[in-house]
């Protein structure tokens, strides 16, 4: 996959869709590829967060591991695809923090990731970018949020 075809990922994405082309290929100028396998975490619950993350191809698991005490349990709170994004959100304010959930890759998936500071520091620089990005962002934590509750449902 080359810088092309890291633009299309972006544009396709449901963060970046609808962005122009020129400020897609500024984002992508911050981003990098990794191929990872399946049973690959991209990260675990625990770790300390500060990238944002796109699925060019695959499939991830956003999964919370609970402790009730006696029983611990693993809990899929949404399946991710192709477009997806997830991560530390928080970094975009500029105050990375420790993750709350894991991201297990299903299947080989291609993960673009990009540091939430760099990005930050573009949406400051260019408003019309950091708008965008921000109202995408409250929408899609909207959708995050809802799909967590629907997982502690079922427990």
């Amino acid at each position: 996959m080359n810088q092309s075809d890291i633009e299309i990922a972006l544009e396709e994405s449901e963060f970046f869709k609808r962005l122009e082309k020129e400020a897609i290929k500024k984002i992508a100028t911050l981003c990098k590829l990794t191929l990872l396998e399946a049973g690959d975490y991209v990260f675990q619950q625990g770790d300390f967060g500060d990238h944002l993350y796109i699925i060019a191809d695959g499939q991830v698991f956003l999964e919370r591991l609970l402790d009730m005490g006696t029983r611990k349990a693993n809990v899929v709170i949404e399946t991710l695809g192709k477009g997806r994004v997830f991560g530390c959100w928080s970094t975009l304010l500029d105050d990375p923090h420790i993750l709350m959930s894991s991201a297990c890759c299903q299947k080989p998936t291609m993960v673009i990731s990009l540091k939430g500071t760099d990005l930050r520091d573009m949406m400051k620089e260019d408003r019309k970018i950091g708008f965008h990005i921000l109202e995408r962002l409250c929408f899609l934590l909207r959708d995050r949020i809802q799909a967590a509750y629907g997982a502690l449902e079922r427990i």
